[in-house]
């Protein structure tokens, strides 16, 4: 059994629209992992600001935080991802992808990639997720 139901990944600068989704889907009586709720030893900010001092991969808390999402990723029955996203929540799409998961998306697709069809479907706003939790609760 799965330790999480949800995976829920986004864009840090999407916090706000992530944080709504984390809160309907808890409100439907599910569990999620969400990178906006693990604190590390740095502020998070310096690994999204792009400065000169933004770390680099070999950092111990890049590394931390990759095996951390990588394995709460393994423990989660879905992924969702809040759209828009970044290329390191489009990875995790397909790693999830890859490992078997149910995908699904929240928000509007910029535009048509074939390999969006990755998601099983994508809900265009939180009322319709809100619908699909309720009917498919239990």
């Amino acid at each position: 059994m799965a330790k999480y139901d949800f995976f829920i990944a986004g864009r840090w600068r999407n916090k706000q629209s992530i944080e709504e989704v984390l809160a309907v889907v808890r409100g439907a009586g599910k569990s999620a992992h969400c990178f906006t709720e693990h604190p590390h030893d740095r502020d998070e900010a310096a690994l999204t600001s792009g400065s000169a001092e933004e770390p680099t991969q070999d950092d111990p808390l890049v590394r931390r935080i990759f095996e951390e999402d990588m394995q709460a990723l393994r423990d989660s029955e879905l992924f969702l991802l809040v759209l828009p996203a970044g290329l390191s929540a489009h990875m995790e799409l397909g790693a999830a992808y890859g490992m078997g998961k149910r995908c699904l998306g929240v928000g509007q697709l910029e535009k048509t990639e074939s390999l969006y069809c990755m998601f099983e479907k994508v809900f265009a706003n939180l009322d319709e997720l809100k619908q699909w939790l309720e009917a498919n609760n239990g």
